[in-house]
């Protein structure tokens, strides 16, 4: 019954009109937005809708909560899920959001289940497995603003979100949902071979200091190789394209999205990272 009634919410909001403020705040802060097609748009803007209905955004650290933060962090959010089934982080239920970076101190197992030593460290941004995302404002806009530089917030710590999908942040996402079992065991084979592989890599590459289109960060574990790859994916998909063709091709089957073809070559310049 409550399944029944999500899908009538849901499909009830698809036929409502979407707010003309927040399509602008999306316009404005998003700018990959005018590169999708008139039907993305409109996917994404009725996913934005559900995610706003279902999702809590909580206010911390002094910040006052606004449309313009809740509608440009769900528009990155949804991005993701563009052409994914539509379960919408379904372990996700607030999203916590700081004014900018923010201390926390950290002890024992942390955001990603690997453990931290003691101490107070400064993030922009964590992703829980007990349903919170936590964010800083400042570094959101940011990464929307700035769609090709490579770091994206909301796209790292949402990929956390679903890569723990299935209760684990190990860098395996749910594959194939929709497919056979078959074809899901071959999915995972090459998901495995792929990303094995370009995780060994950029390892080496951050052990020796060695210039990477990937962030170093990547290296730390699979779970941040995915979340780092994701961003990359998103916001320099031409260069990813070039330079790590198996790794793009496995991103944009999971997806289910090319964001290379939304590019003009200008917009992805190869700056010799």
């Amino acid at each position: 019954m409550f399944g029944f009634f999500k899908r009538w919410r849901r499909r009830k909001l698809a036929n409502e009109l979407f707010p003309q403020g927040w399509t602008e705040i999306i316009e404005r802060n998003l700018p990959v937005y005018k590169r999708l097609s008139t039907e993305d748009r409109t996917t994404l803007l009725r996913k934005v809708h559900v995610f706003l209905e279902e999702k809590r955004f909580e206010a911390c650290g002094g910040l006052e909560m606004t449309d313009e933060i809740r509608v440009t962090i769900a528009a990155q959010a949804c991005l993701l899920l563009l052409n994914l089934p539509e379960n919408f982080y379904p372990g996700l239920r607030s999203i916590l959001v700081y004014p900018g970076a923010y201390l926390v101190r950290s002890k024992g197992v942390g955001a990603h289940d690997h453990v931290v030593q003691d101490g107070e460290q400064t993030r922009l941004g964590e992703s829980w497995t007990t349903g919170s995302v936590v964010l800083s404002w400042n570094a959101s806009k940011q990464g929307g603003a700035t769609p090709n530089d490579g770091n994206n917030v909301v796209f790292h710590e949402f990929a956390h979100q679903l890569d723990q999908e299935d209760g684990a942040g190990d860098g395996a996402p749910i594959l194939g949902k929709q497919a056979s079992l078959t074809e899901r065991r071959s999915m995972y084979v090459s998901w495995a071979r792929v990303l094995q592989s370009e995780f060994d890599h950029l390892q080496f590459q951050a052990r020796h200091g060695k210039r990477s289109l990937l962030d170093h960060y990547g290296a730390t574990n699979p779970a941040e190789f995915f979340a780092v790859a994701t961003e990359c994916f998103f916001e320099k998909p031409r260069l990813m394209r070039k330079r790590h063709p198996e790794l793009y091709q496995e991103l944009s089957i999971y997806f289910h999205q090319d964001p290379a073809s939304w590019l003009k070559a200008r917009d992805d310049e190869d700056d010799d990272a």
